[in-house]
């Protein structure tokens, strides 16, 4: 009896795995960051990131996405929101902000070279 309730256990443990791999998948299947989701919150600002150029979107994906999300909607803390940053700060602004950080965000100097930073920040300014 022992014996059928461990093979209970790891068939289990398999099919939970097999999900788990399976949400992963959609993601790169459908082009999408995170299998769409979120598409239908709105689809101009899932287009944000995606009219950016191939650059920008790069290092936008590798440095930015964690906290500033894959809509510019924020993710970590109340100023995160870069949908209409343009607004705020100009080119050289988020160059600086992005290089030294400040108000709540790391300095990312260590990661990302200023000429990178530069091609973030011209496209983030016109986001207004």
């Amino acid at each position: 009896m022992n014996m059928l309730y461990k093979g209970l256990g790891w068939a289990s443990v398999l099919l939970l795995a097999g999900a788990i791999a399976g949400c992963g998948g959609a993601a790169k299947q459908s082009g999408e960051p995170f299998g769409g989701a979120g598409k239908n919150a709105s689809s101009a600002q899932g287009d944000q990131l995606a009219s950016a150029p191939e650059q920008a979107q790069a290092l936008y994906k590798q440095n930015c996405m964690s906290c500033h999300g894959n809509n510019l909607e924020g993710k970590v803390g109340p100023d995160s929101n870069l949908q209409k940053i343009g607004a705020k700060l100009t080119k050289e602004q988020i160059t600086s902000q992005i290089l030294n950080g400040g108000g709540g965000m790391p300095a990312l100097s260590s990661k990302v070279k200023p000429e990178e930073a530069q091609v973030l920040a011209e496209w983030l300014a016109g986001k207004k």
